[in-house]
C-alpha cells in the first residue's frame, strides 16, 4: 500500500469546535487506557469514536495502526496508518508526526515479513524526519536482508561442484577463472571450515600465480584463521612473504609449520630458501646497500628515531671510546649491535 500523493491544491482548513476537539480528546483517552490494558476492541471503538469526533487530527488514526500492530492484523495496522498520513498532509500536521505514520508502516510491514517494503517506508520516514530510532531500525533491516540472502545461498553441493571447476581451471592455467569459481565456492559453503580453509588455500595459490601476492597472502591468513592445523595454510603464507621480500616473516612461517610437522620436507626447504634469500643477497650488499634496505625495518627506524639513542650515536661519533661505556648496558648494546649488523652503524 503506497501512501497518498499530496493534493496539487491546497485543501480548505477545517477549524473543529472546542466541543468535537473535547469529545476526541476523552474519547482518545478512554481509548488509550483500554489500549494499556490490553482490551484492544475496547480501544478501536473509542480511538475510532475519536477520528469521528474530530477528522482533522491523524493521532487518532495513528493509534488504531498501534492496535492492529499489537493484534497482529498488519494490513489494518498498514490502512490505517495510511490514513493517517492522508489526514496529516490535508491538514499540514508537523512532519514528525508524518515521518511517525511511516515509521509505523515499516514497522507492520516488517513484521508481516515484507522487509524491503518496510526499508522504503522508513526511507520516507526519514524523508521528513531524520530521526536516530528509524535510522538504527532501516539499518537493522537491511543488515537482515543482505543475511537473508547469504543463508538463502548457501549449497554445499554446488560448493563442491564450483570447487571441482576451480580445480579444472587451476590445472589449465586459467587463473582468473579458477579465482571466479574458488570465490563462489566460498559463498555456497562459508561455514564449514574444513572446506573452506582448502578453498582459501586453493585460491591463494591462483594469486600467487598471478603475482598478486597481497591477496595470496591474505588469503593464506585466512585458510589458517580457518584451520590452524593445516600445513599448507603456513606453506602458502612462507612463500608469499618471501615473495615479498620479507624472509623474516616467512622463517618465522615456516617454523610454526614445523610445529605441526617437524618432518615437512617442504617447511624444512623453504626454511633454507628464506635464509639464502635473506643472508646471501645481503653477502653480495655494499655497506650503503644494506644500511638502506635496513631502514626499511621498523625496528631499525625505532632505534635510529629514538632521541636516547641519537645522543648516544652522537657522542660515539665525537668520541669512539665512549663506545665501551655505552656497551656495558645490555639493552643499548643490543641496540649499537643491531645498527652495527644492519649496516648503518660501522663500528671502529
Amino acid at each position: 500500500m503506497e501512501l497518498p500523493h499530496r493534493h496539487p491544491h491546497p485543501q480548505p482548513h477545517v477549524i473543529m469546535s472546542d466541543d468535537a476537539k473535547a469529545k476526541a480528546a476523552e474519547m482518545k483517552a478512554l481509548g488509550t487506557a483500554a489500549y494499556k490494558a490490553k482490551d484492544f476492541e475496547t480501544a478501536l471503538t473509542h480511538y475510532n469514536a475519536a477520528a469521528e469526533a474530530d477528522p482533522t487530527d491523524m493521532v487518532f488514526h495513528l493509534n488504531i495502526g498501534a492496535v492492529y500492530l499489537e493484534m497482529k492484523d498488519f494490513d489494518k495496522s498498514i490502512a490505517a496508518c495510511t490514513k493517517a498520513s492522508e489526514v496529516a498532509m490535508d491538514n499540514r500536521a508537523d512532519f514528525k508526526l508524518q515521518a511517525k505514520a511511516c515509521a509505523r508502516i515499516a514497522k507492520a510491514h516488517n513484521l508481516a515479513g515484507s522487509k524491503e517494503k518496510a526499508v522504503e517506508f522508513y526511507d520516507k520516514a526519514l524523508s521528513n524526519h531524520r530521526f536516530k530510532d528509524y535510522l538504527v531500525a532501516k539499518q537493522k533491516i537491511q543488515a537482515e536482508i543482505k543475511e537473508n540472502k547469504r543463508l538463502a545461498y548457501i549449497d554445499p553441493t554446488e560448493a563442491a561442484a564450483a570447487k571441482a571447476r576451480g580445480n579444472e581451471f587451476f590445472k589449465t592455467a586459467r587463473y582468473p577463472e579458477a579465482i571466479k569459481e574458488y570465490s563462489e565456492a566460498l559463498m555456497r559453503n562459508p561455514d564449514d571450515t574444513a572446506f573452506t580453509s582448502r578453498i582459501y588455500s586453493n585460491r591463494s595459490a591462483c594469486y600467487t600465480k598471478l603475482a598478486t601476492f597481497d591477496a595470496a597472502l591474505k588469503d593464506a591468513k585466512a585458510c589458517i584463521t580457518a584451520d590452524p592445523a593445516f600445513i599448507k595454510g603456513y606453506l602458502r603464507k612462507a612463500n608469499c612473504l618471501i615473495m615479498m621480500k620479507k624472509e623474516e616473516e616467512a622463517i618465522n612461517t615456516y617454523q610454526e609449520a614445523l610445529k605441526i610437522d617437524p618432518n615437512n620436507g617442504e617447511a624444512k626447504e623453504g626454511v633454507q630458501k628464506a635464509y639464502q634469500a635473506k643472508y646471501g643477497n645481503e653477502a653480495n650488499m655494499s655497506r650503503e646497500e644494506k644500511a638502506k634496505k635496513a631502514m626499511q625495518n621498523p625496528e631499525i627506524q625505532a632505534i635510529v628515531q629514538d632521541p636516547i639513542m641519537q645522543q648516544i650515536l652522537q657522542q660515539m661519533q665525537q668520541d669512539p671510546s665512549s663506545a665501551q661505556a655505552h656497551m656495558k648496558d645490555p639493552v643499548i648494546s643490543a641496540k649499537i649491535m643491531k645498527l652495527a649488523e644492519s649496516g648503518i652503524l660501522e663500528m671502529r
